[in-house]
């Protein structure tokens, strides 16, 4: 594979767009968010075979490989676990998504004390205006209420979660394959779905035919790939600006699909938040020049 030191950006973008387009579409599932959730980590199996396939199935297998992407696994498909069965179901969405978006921040902060990763001025510029970015484009009315507390404890679970997953995965990254971590990625993701199977309701109505498990999996394997070009972007860049970027610029994408496909006029505060994220776009994509 050739490499250039836009190789990180070339990933990122895929990134968005892989992202941005499950974003837009995710809605067309019928499913219960448990039952979404198992087969989404099925889907994992695909990019995960071509992954290792890429490096002639010479998996990983040591302790610290090991340790390194089964912490990575665990964060990453427990906090998604935890989005969707805990937060949601207690929470307002236009309140628990902003908080979890932030995540970025935590992932900045652990790179810049453990990893010693820099910036240029411009690139600091870009990465602010990406944070800021987050919250506007997570904006949704407030039309549905809280169930006390508990919500904001799951939010905050996650919002830890996939901040702190970001920050390991661009640690296993200078020692790992990028493939071995999705590997074990994957391998966790499946772990966990006997979980999410026993907190399903039978009681309800599911519609589990083949109609609307294949329209799931294939909205969900653009989750599972755009999962792979991320970890193949902080292999070749720095997570202080693959994080906050790849975050800020999904949901523009979205927002942007969503309007063509549902005629979903974005709120003024997304409209802001769009413009922020294409202000970064610019500035990290020539953040060393």
């Amino acid at each position: 594979m050739v490499k250039s030191k836009n190789t990180w950006l070339l990933y990122a973008v895929l990134v968005t767009v892989f992202w941005g387009v499950w974003g837009a579409t995710t809605e067309l599932s019928k499913l219960p968010g448990t039952i979404i959730y198992i087969i989404w980590s099925t889907t994992m199996i695909i990019p995960a075979i071509i992954a290792l396939k890429n490096i002639n199935w010479k998996l990983e297998k040591d302790t610290r490989s090991i340790y390194l992407g089964v912490i990575i696994g665990f964060t990453g498909a427990g906090g998604q676990m935890v989005l969707f069965t805990g937060a949601i179901e207690n929470g307002p969405a236009y309140l628990i998504f902003p908080i979890i978006s932030l995540s970025p921040i935590i992932t900045i902060l652990l790179s810049l004390f453990f990893l010693k990763e820099k910036a240029s001025k411009k690139g600091w510029f870009g990465i602010l205006f990406a944070i800021a970015a987050i919250p506007f484009l997570s904006y949704q009315d407030a039309n549905n209420g809280a169930n006390g507390y508990l919500w904001l404890i799951y939010a905050l679970l996650v919002f830890l979660a996939w901040g702190f997953q970001a920050f390991v995965m661009k640690k296993a990254n200078n020692t790992m394959k990028a493939e071995s971590i999705f590997f074990y990625m994957m391998l966790t993701g499946i772990l966990l779905s006997p979980i999410a199977y026993f907190m399903t309701d039978f009681s309800q109505n599911i519609e589990l035919n083949i109609a609307n498990t294949s329209i799931t999996f294939g909205i969900q394997i653009l989750n599972s790939i755009g999962a792979l070009m991320l970890v193949y972007a902080f292999r070749y860049g720095k997570a202080i600006i693959v994080s906050p970027l790849t975050n800020a610029v999904a949901p523009v994408i979205t927002v942007i699909l969503s309007l063509i496909i549902y005629q979903i006029v974005p709120h003024k505060m997304i409209i802001i938040g769009m413009l922020m994220a294409v202000i970064s776009i610019f500035l990290l994509a020539f953040e060393d020049e």
